[in-house]
């Protein structure tokens, strides 16, 4: 709806016909009425009406029409329409028409995505200036332009300031929903110097219920009562009379059993080896062993080879188990919430059976494990098998060892799986936060890529940072084609594009002129010298060839930070190969990077230096872990464990997120990377 502004003049009068229209504008659904002057103005007109207006009226009403007529572009989307308009106002503006200028260049900034012109805009208002419609779209405003951003404590005060105005209950429950969103991801930011007013009792409140939720949230019964403790503090916050959602769901948290265990897995064919892994960890995890078990070592190199092969629909899990590795927004280590500690103990009584999911089809075992009494599902492994639960009537809760194409958010679902994806967003996440600005991806042609540069860029987006470069690599041959020829590795690519391409323009509005910011297709794909930062997928004889590349065109000085994924990692390299990646960080699960040497040294003996089954392995164990934290997972917002394969959360969806460790060669030897 058209929100009202009042207009005054020089004269000292206020123009009848548009004070009507402003009126009927703030209350839609009334009927239009006949100003004094003789006029009539509908309610909610759309931008014709108001444009024909304009061309009708006197030179003192012209400006009024006008700013009604960009209100109305804006609100139908003609957002080219309305910024030609706004550029055409007249200088001589009324403080009130500046105040309303301004607020509509705001408004169109955030139509046309360019939150930073928004937020110009908006600073050179003072809301207590503004009419109670005005104020109501200054606070939409600051907090769509905040949306994507990192958050801030100006955008919860945004939240905190619009409650009030709000009389929808499902619109105030949304915006008590958005504001704990906001300041759980504020919160996960260094806080130093943060300033509360004296007067800000509603944020302080807020700033409290995190802290109560950050102390208590592994202990479901503890953060009940603190949060009832809280709202006793805090009896007028918004959020002691209607929790946010997810805390709602903490309130009725329920937990689960996991006393008999079904474990669908394909125990014949190519995807056996897998299977084996993952039994094999699951097993050594319940008999609370912190070594493995013995195991058919001959079966699994036998198949080792085929990990390529073996079963296109595996996924992430099967097809690519080098590539596993995790994600989870990479914060400071202050501000993290402590994971629950997982340590070998007694072993437990809860039983578990197998059932082979390439005897039978998945309905039938499903009906038979249900029949014979499991409370939890682990699996199954292949990701068409997983895509088949959505048509199961089940309520048993599963932990499925994959993740489908197209997920969907069940309640008693969960997805564990490797994948590069996963490894691709925790690897944005850390680049960010060493304060990179302009990340290059080099990956390979062909879908892994593809995959891997939308994780990366959407991960990258959601932290706050700007535009991602991508440069597709070839074969190992190509490779050494670039080298005999000189070429090396040039930092630069082609921007990606995370959201639909907008054109916005430069915008003059009085003698301003805000001018529009570069989209991506205005980035020179090979300019590349902001390039700061190089995330590299590749296996270790190809990253042999990259970095010594890249080292060619770039200088010692440079401060050029170097990443690769858990693909490119080689455990038995040699000393040469260690000091030729000097400087160079990758990530991988913790029991790779030696969180448990006794327990790697098991492994990496029992799968003869598999490291793609050590993974496997590792997941296995962790599956157990989540077995027994699967209500936490699924019903706790935030919850996390501490896993063999990384530090392990739950988004809404209950996709399960591994943070890895990052390691980083240096002089020859593996350090832990800051």
């Amino acid at each position: 709806m058209l929100y009202s502004y009042v207009m005054g003049f020089k004269t000292g009068r206020v123009l009848p016909v548009v004070l009507a229209a402003l009126i009927l504008a703030a209350c839609s659904g009334q009927a239009p009425q006949a100003p004094a002057g003789g006029g009539q103005v509908k309610a909610g007109a759309n931008a014709d009406y108001y444009l024909q207006q304009m061309q009708q009226a006197g030179n003192d009403s012209k400006t009024d029409f006008q700013l009604l007529a960009i209100h109305a572009l804006i609100n139908e989307g003609q957002t080219d329409r309305a910024q030609q308009l706004l550029g055409t106002l007249p200088q001589a503006l009324t403080d009130v028409q500046q105040r309303e200028q301004l607020l509509l260049a705001a408004e169109l900034a955030v139509a046309q995505k360019r939150p930073q012109d928004a937020t110009v805009a908006l600073q050179k208002l003072d809301p207590g200036q503004l009419s109670q419609e005005q104020q109501a779209r200054f606070l939409q405003v600051r907090i769509a332009a905040g949306a994507g951003q990192q958050p801030s404590l100006d955008l919860l005060r945004a939240y905190i300031a619009q409650e009030p105005l709000l009389t929808d209950p499902a619109a105030r429950q949304q915006n008590i929903d958005q504001t704990w969103q906001t300041l759980l991801a504020f919160s996960a930011q260094p806080q130093a110097g943060l300033v509360i007013n004296a007067n800000e009792n509603v944020l302080q409140g807020w700033l409290d219920l995190q802290h109560v939720y950050q102390d208590n949230k592994q202990d479901p019964a503890l953060l009940k009562a603190g949060i009832k403790d809280w709202q006793t503090r805090y009896p007028q916050n918004p959020a002691a009379k209607a929790l946010p959602t997810q805390l709602n769901q903490v309130i009725n948290y329920q937990p689960s059993s996991a006393g008999q265990i079904a474990l669908f897995l394909p125990m014949n064919g190519q995807a056996q080896v897998f299977s084996n892994a993952i039994q094999q960890g699951f097993n050594a995890a319940k008999n609370g062993l912190n070594t493995p078990a013995p195991a058919d070592v001959g079966a699994t190199t036998q198949a080792t080879p085929a990990v390529g092969d073996a079963a296109q629909q595996a996924a992430t899990v099967v097809t690519a188990p080098s590539d596993a590795t995790a994600p989870a927004a990479d914060t400071a280590a202050a501000t993290q919430p402590a994971a629950v500690p997982v340590a070998a103990g007694a072993a437990s009584n809860a039983q578990v059976k197998v059932y082979d999911t390439s005897s039978q089809p998945l309905p039938a075992l499903l009906a038979q494990a249900q029949q014979e009494g499991a409370t939890i599902i682990v699996g199954p492994l292949l990701k068409n098998e997983v895509e088949q639960l959505y048509a199961s009537q089940s309520t048993m809760n599963i932990l499925a060892l994959n993740q489908p194409e197209h997920l969907q958010n069940r309640p008693n679902i969960c997805y564990f799986s490797l994948s590069p994806e996963d490894e691709a967003r925790d690897a944005a996440n850390h680049i960010f936060q060493q304060h990179r600005q302009q990340p290059l991806l080099l990956v390979p042609r062909g879908s892994l890529g593809d995959r891997i540069v939308k994780a990366f860029a959407d991960a990258w987006t959601k932290a706050g940072g700007g535009t991602v470069l991508e440069q597709r690599i070839g074969s190992i041959g190509e490779l050494k084609q670039s080298i005999n020829s000189g070429a090396g590795i040039q930092l630069s690519g082609q921007p990606v594009s995370t959201a639909a391409p907008s054109q916005p323009q430069s915008v003059t509005i009085a003698g301003l002129t805000i001018p529009a910011p570069p989209s991506d297709a205005a980035i020179s794909p090979t300019a590349g010298g902001g390039v700061d930062a190089v995330y590299i997928i590749a296996t270790p004889s190809d990253l042999a060839l990259i970095k010594p590349m890249i080292d060619m065109r770039t200088s010692s000085r440079a401060r050029l930070g170097l990443y690769a994924s858990s693909r490119s990692y080689q455990a038995d390299a040699g000393p040469d190969y260690r000091l030729e990646m000097e400087g160079l960080e990758f990530s991988d699960i913790p029991l790779l990077a030696g969180t448990n040497p006794g327990l790697l040294q098991q492994t990496s003996a029992q799968f003869k230096e598999d490291y793609s089954l050590v993974r496997l392995y590792a997941m296995g164990m962790d599956a157990w872990t989540l077995v027994n934290h699967f209500s936490e997972m699924r019903q706790i917002p935030g919850f996390q464990v501490a896993g063999e394969t990384g530090q392990l959360s739950a988004t809404p969806d209950c996709v399960i997120n591994r943070k890895l460790s990052w390691l980083k060669y240096q002089q020859g030897k593996l350090v832990q990377a800051l």
